[in-house]
């Protein structure tokens, strides 16, 4: 019965998000409380204790004005939760295999980034996290409660029940828009130089003739960048639910109606991507390092002899990155897959607290800080006023000459997007915009559901590693997949995939059948 009430419960959250605007983009977003921290109380109780010193860990490149950044975030962190602050990034290129190792070798750390796409359910399975809003958590109790009622107040609370595992928030999400679609981000200027008219780009196939010209005109760029994660069978391209964890290949389409769970090595389109992917490895299109190199695709445009990326995309994602990258005005985004929202979505970016953390309550604190403290949260994604950008007006920022030096292009990964500055060269109304993207995407039938990996997690773990053996390699078209695929699929059934899909079935029938008892 309790299990019924939370699905209920989240599945209303869901239905509020269609109905009423964002909590989260509401007119007091910007707003700060008398300290911009937790209560008065619960601030000078930390104050009172030795400062302590948080590691933070978010996949990005190191920025060279990182130290200068960090003096500022402790400056303002020190008076309110008695705390310093350690920005931990980790290259994109390396950020599986180092993150994977600092949880498996239980290294001391505060708070790391973690996604449906990126192993959460994984990772919470394996005891990476603690639980946010249990009341029973050792001498913590409910962290969320008692120090995060910023995010309580400012989140919506569809993404807290979308990112629950088991009933328990394990990291809490990024306040930002909800809706996923998939397409490319190209260099206008080199399009605009070569002739090329991108209108008629609709599909992946449409993308040849423009990579060809591109190879032949412009034989210095490399027409497509492709890495591991950054492919169009990627998540947000290819269009798949996968219930909770990405890293598990059973899936259902977000984009259909169907609920029944299958594997993705046997979905038509992957299939055909696959080929396709190949195809244009084969002619010269794709950076033949796609799959081992470690650098992420915002840097492979700032080295400047890329032509296009795949993205996830957003109202302004081209002008957000071009801002981040020193590129701004030249680059353009083209969106080519439906707009869709699944429980995924919810948990796409967060921030969780590791249990090797010392000090797990001024880690809640700082989250909370970054969901309700615009300087705060600003610094951390803009850098210094006056050093790293200069204001036009009180929320439209323009670039000076360090921009270079601290432009990490994370803000859609700390706290509540919707407290950050809009660069001058981005559309002024671009936070209106997020909320009206969000409002006619096709809801994925598996909305409300996240899969419990707990019942397989042997089998989870085992098929999570032969995953890391083939995946980058056939999605970047490194390898054939006439030759390839069926030896993966091979080992993915052998590593126990017939029974999480079972499982994962089981569960979603489950979740269904509550939904339309409780109709009755």
């Amino acid at each position: 019965m309790k299990a019924r009430r939370r699905n209920v419960l989240g599945l209303f959250a869901f239905f509020l998000f269609f109905t009423l605007t964002l909590t989260g983009c509401s007119g007091d977003n910007g707003s700060t409380n008398e300290a911009g921290s937790p209560s008065k109380g619960d601030s000078q109780s930390a104050v009172g204790q030795k400062t302590y010193k948080l590691k933070m860990v978010y996949p990005g490149s190191p920025q060279p004005d990182q130290a200068k950044v960090e003096e500022a975030l402790n400056k303002i962190l020190q008076p309110k939760i008695n705390a310093s602050i350690e920005l931990m990034p980790i290259d994109w290129g390396q950020w599986d295999n180092k993150s994977n190792l600092m949880i498996a070798s239980r290294e001391k750390f505060d708070i790391l980034f973690t996604a449906q796409w990126n192993g959460h359910a994984v990772n919470v399975s394996k005891g990476a996290f603690l639980p946010l809003n249990d009341d029973g958590l050792d001498k913590y109790g409910n962290l969320l409660k008692k120090y995060g009622q910023g995010v309580l107040d400012t989140l919506s609370p569809m993404f807290l029940e979308g990112a629950k595992i088991n009933g328990k928030n394990y990291a809490v999400p990024t306040n930002k828009e909800l809706a996923a679609q998939g397409g490319v981000i190209y260099r206008s200027d080199i399009a605009k130089e070569l002739g090329l008219d991108m209108t008629h780009v609709k599909t992946i196939q449409d993308l040849e003739p423009i990579f060809s010209i591109v190879k032949e005109k412009r034989p210095d760029m490399i027409p497509l960048f492709l890495r591991q994660g950054d492919t169009f069978n990627a998540h947000y391209f290819a269009q798949t639910d996968a219930l909770g964890d990405a890293t598990i290949p059973c899936v259902i389409l977000k984009d259909q109606d169907s609920t029944k769970v299958v594997k993705t090595s046997e979905l038509d389109r992957y299939k055909e991507t696959l080929k396709m992917t190949r195809d244009y490895m084969k002619k010269g299109f794709i950076n033949k390092d796609a799959a081992t190199t470690s650098l992420g695709t915002g840097d492979a445009l700032k080295a400047g002899n890329v032509f296009m990326i795949v993205s996830p995309l957003k109202p302004g994602k081209d002008a957000e990155m071009a801002n981040g990258i020193n590129l701004q005005g030249k680059l353009k985004q083209i969106e080519m897959t439906a707009k869709t929202v699944s429980t995924g979505e919810t948990a796409g970016s967060m921030l969780g607290i590791s249990t090797t953390s010392d000090d797990p309550v001024r880690a809640m604190m700082f989250i909370n800080l970054l969901h309700m403290d615009k300087e705060l949260n600003n610094l951390l994604n803009f850098g210094i006023e006056g050093m790293h950008y200069r204001k036009v007006s009180d929320n439209i920022i323009k670039a000076t000459d360090a921009t270079k030096n601290y432009s990490p292009g994370a803000s859609w990964m700390f706290g509540n997007q919707f407290l950050n500055y809009i660069w001058d060269t981005e559309d002024p109304q671009k936070w209106d915009k997020f909320k009206e993207f969000n409002k006619d995407a096709k809801k994925s039938p598996g909305l409300g559901f996240t899969f419990n990996a707990e019942p397989v997690k042997t089998e989870v773990a085992a098929l999570v590693n032969v995953g890391k053996e083939y995946d980058p390699a056939l999605d970047t078209g490194s390898v054939d997949p006439e030759k390839t695929l069926p030896k993966y699929t091979e080992k993915l059934k052998a590593a126990g995939l017939d029974k999480i899909q079972a499982e994962k079935q089981k569960q979603l029938d489950a979740f269904l059948a509550s939904k339309t008892q409780d109709r009755r």
